[in-house]
């Protein structure tokens, strides 16, 4: 396990401070510029979509979804541990300044993702049955037709079923392990269990009941988390503004936290914010496309800026939430890390320690766990989603019930393993779906740039 760890280490270092830095920022501005700023000028467009029509009850969508639904799993999808796990250790390894660099990756990763959803209604596909078929694999055989176009899909759908059918359901439920094993000093394979068994009741309703859950959970996760982190905030409000300096000041000059010259300490808070930006909203990965191409919609422009208010509400506020109540409480003034010193904390108990400075140690570490609960559960059903539909292209219907046994298989395992392990084997799968999509979706920009320019004024 050491070893293995180790070597994996290696790659994701590699990968994180420069393959993804340079991708996601590049495909961030890139997209930003082609579309004239998209995620400003239709930002209010895409708030009147999400919440025009809002409702909890969408109802059974014969062959997809409605444009609500595919949100609500998408963002199941971006709304999981890396809003609190991920985020506390982004801000612990990169310090307080990793969350300006998670602004910046999301703010264009908000164009990046309107590209994505947009390709993947312009590329689905629909088959004699009704079912509808799309996601990333589509739109890059579009872009490259050919061998070229079946090499580099067939690598994205192998990485997307790692990443996101199987090593993704191990991150969840190792969060959730632990925070109960914190809070409640419940064995970590009783819950390996109790969330192996829930998954398999949603996973045998198919996309529908997916869908239905999603709806539903999405929302009240959200205020649940919200609300509570609203009474740390504001029982903290005369830190805030030291809480919003030090993200600023230490996006620059991080040495004073980090150590180190100020060189490598800047790399390490912006590759932390960079590879922690990507596992919170999931911009340029590849993995909700699977859910906005399910959509039903006028025009594909409907759903990319849907799709934007996704990653709005995922890094502005869930993530930013967790950010104020983590620093505010342990980096400023009294807090037990203002020194630098770290005492015992580390990411998976990080945000238990912050809520737990109001809370008590007792209710705190229960808050939290109740959260992980809610968000990791939601990114295990859509996550086993998405990677279905690549397996199905894959191995079209041979071999669903394994896929099934595996998947459920994988959340149990999660829940055993060790925490830095489970991490650094996701975020390197997650790593690799992102070469061959951003190959695609900057091949195919100019679509992108037709739909955004077409948009209603």
């Amino acid at each position: 396990m050491e070893k293995l760890l180790e070597i994996v280490r290696t790659v994701n270092s590699y990968t994180a401070d420069y393959v993804l830095v340079i991708l996601l920022i590049g495909m961030g501005v890139f997209f930003t510029v082609a579309t004239r700023f998209v995620q400003v000028r239709c930002f209010g467009e895409g708030m009147k979509r999400v919440f025009g029509n809002f409702s909890l009850r969408g109802g059974k969508q014969k062959g997809g979804m409605s444009s609500f639904q595919a949100l609500a799993t998408a963002i199941a999808a971006q709304v999981g541990t890396g809003n609190i796990v991920g985020a506390s250790g982004a801000i612990l390894a990169g310090g307080p300044g990793a969350i300006f660099w998670m602004w910046v990756i999301a703010f264009f990763g908000m164009a990046t993702i309107y590209a994505e959803a947009v390709l993947a209604q312009e590329t689905r596909s629909v088959d004699s049955e009704g079912n509808v078929h799309g996601g990333p694999v589509y739109y890059i055989k579009t872009a490259f037709k050919g061998t070229f176009g079946k090499i580099l899909a067939g690598i994205f759908a192998v990485t997307a079923t790692l990443a996101l059918g199987f090593m993704g359901g191990m991150v969840q439920s190792n969060s959730m392990s632990e925070a109960f094993a914190n809070a409640l000093n419940i064995s970590p394979w009783i819950v390996g269990i109790v969330v192996a068994v829930l998954c398999v009741l949603i996973f045998i309703g198919g996309t529908s009941r997916i869908a239905s859950v999603t709806e539903k959970m999405v929302p009240s996760m959200a205020l649940l988390f919200i609300a509570g982190s609203l009474v740390i905030i504001v029982s903290r409000i005369s830190y805030i503004p030291e809480t919003f300096s030090l993200i600023f000041k230490y996006a620059f000059d991080p040495r004073a936290i980090i150590g180190g010259g100020i060189g490598t300490a800047l790399k390490t808070a912006i590759s932390q914010g960079a590879k922690r930006g990507l596992f919170s909203n999931e911009a340029g990965m590849g993995s909700t496309p699977h859910a906005h191409a399910l959509a039903k919609v006028e025009k594909p422009h409907d759903q990319g800026v849907v799709a934007m208010i996704g990653v709005f509400i995922d890094t502005f506020i869930v993530l930013t939430i967790t950010a104020l109540v983590v620093i505010s409480t342990l980096y400023v003034g009294d807090g037990i890390l203002a020194d630098g010193v770290e005492a015992g904390v580390n990411k998976g108990n990080m945000a238990q320690i912050a809520f737990g400075q109001l809370f008590g140690e007792n209710l705190g570490n229960i808050f939290v766990a109740v959260c992980l609960v809610f968000f990791a559960f939601s990114t295990i059903i859509s996550w086993s989603l998405f990677g279905k539909i690549n397996f199905m292209y894959l191995f079209k219907k041979k071999g669903l019930i394994v896929y099934s046994v595996i998947s459920v298989g994988f959340v149990f395992l999660g829940s055993l393993l060790s925490n830095d392990l489970v991490w650094e084997l996701t975020d390197m799968f997650n790593y690799l779906m992102v070469i061959p999509n951003a190959i695609a979706v900057f091949a195919l920009w100019k679509i992108v740039a037709r739909a955004a320019k077409k948009q209603k004024k």
